[in-house]
């Protein structure tokens, strides 16, 4: 793809496929790795990321939602892929066609689905609710009403998962991770006795496949750890995996100029010079995913720390440069440049958030594109 505007996210698909083996290695040899490829593969691209777990070995899927799990379909995807948000009843019909698994935990939603009709079985995942109090089934009561009408669905419906989510598996050593466990095995023994079918297991993230992964069930749910990142400073610590982070962001300056001392640089005139200062302009802004909030964080040129200076733009950003560069050098927003190296996590820690959303901000505006796509 021709590249108009020198701005684009690099992705290591080689580092993909390092950390896969690296959390592979962590579990039990009988346990598998369902691949986490929502919202557009955490913002590194679902289909490319999905075909390189595929490739690895991995043989199920999940998103957030239908549309996700239908983009992967007609991108050529046949494996399993399993809806983890709730999809409405209305559309069971569109999740047969697409041989997609649904997620379910609410009786109501067993009725209204079989109302409105669908040709074909529909596969569900039940999602029990152990302590996390975001969606699931919270009682043995809802969970034994829930069977009996999939149950009185003549075959319609069929049961092929259970699951729950944890908490607190990014702390260690959690009280409430084991009480979240030990809610979810009760929960599934009285599924068991209720539905005769056989029945897939998931309770792991990535916290609780990487500290508990003698915990795990059938499969875990492994999905930022896949791109090289940690669910927290605290699972980091625990020394358990090395993993390598799959996501880069490159510019170019685009202007370099000379500005004198009491100039004011971008809107709102924050930024005043105190002496002769070189100022670059590159070609990224908030439109782009990268947050008017990084005033005053830093980029990397020639492998040295760069501030960026004045509100970031819509389109655009000012950086203050130790020296004059050419139009063209290359800016480092997020990887290495020489000796240094700007993490998802420095820019996550400058904004007061969590790695996760760094690079599911950066817009599609931005290109990805795509490094060590095959084996060597």
């Amino acid at each position: 793809m021709t590249r108009y505007r020198n701005t684009w996210a690099e992705i290591d698909l080689g580092a993909i496929r390092y950390n896969l083996k690296q959390l592979k290695r962590l579990l039990p040899k009988d346990r598998e790795i369902m691949g986490v490829v929502k919202a557009d593969g955490y913002g590194h691209g679902s289909v490319e990321v999905a075909e390189t777990l595929i490739e690895e070995g991995v043989r199920y899927l999940m998103v957030a939602y239908l549309e996700e799990a239908i983009k992967l379909r007609e991108h050529g995807i046949k494996e399993p892929i399993f809806v983890i948000g709730r999809v409405p009843p209305q559309f069971a019909q569109t999740a047969v066609d697409y041989d997609v698994e649904l997620n379910v935990f609410q009786a109501e939603w067993i009725k209204e689905a079989l109302e409105h009709g669908f040709d074909g079985v529909l596969s569900i995942h039940l999602e029990f609710e152990t302590g996390f109090n975001r969606t699931g089934i919270r009682s043995l009561e809802d969970l034994r009403e829930i069977v009996k009408q999939i149950e009185a669905a003549s075959g319609k419906i069929k049961i092929v998962g259970a699951y729950t989510h944890f908490a607190t598996a990014d702390e260690i050593d959690s009280e409430h991770y084991n009480h979240q466990k030990t809610t979810y095995e009760k929960m599934l023994k009285e599924l068991n006795r209720l539905y005769k079918g056989p029945i897939m297991t998931h309770i792991g993230n990535s916290a609780a496949g990487i500290q508990y992964p003698e915990d795990m069930r059938q499969f875990t749910r492994f999905g930022i750890s896949l791109y090289g990142l940690y669910p927290s400073k605290a699972i980091k610590s625990l020394n358990k995996v090395t993993l390598k982070q799959a996501f880069s962001l490159f510019s170019e300056l685009i202007e370099v100029k000379k500005i004198s001392p009491g100039e004011y640089i971008g809107y709102g005139r924050t930024y005043q010079a105190e002496e002769e200062e070189w100022i670059g302009t590159v070609p990224i802004g908030y439109a782009d995913g990268w947050p008017r909030a990084l005033q005053g964080f830093h980029v990397l040129i020639g492998g040295k720390k760069q501030p960026i200076v004045g509100r970031i733009c819509m389109d655009m950003m000012m950086v203050k440069l130790d020296r004059p560069y050419s139009v063209g050098e290359k800016v480092t927003l997020i990887g290495k440049s020489g000796a240094e190296e700007i993490t998802v996590d420095d820019v996550a820690d400058y904004l007061n958030t969590i790695n996760y959303e760094v690079p599911c901000m950066i817009t599609s505006r931005v290109p990805r594109e795509y490094v060590n796509r095959k084996v060597d």
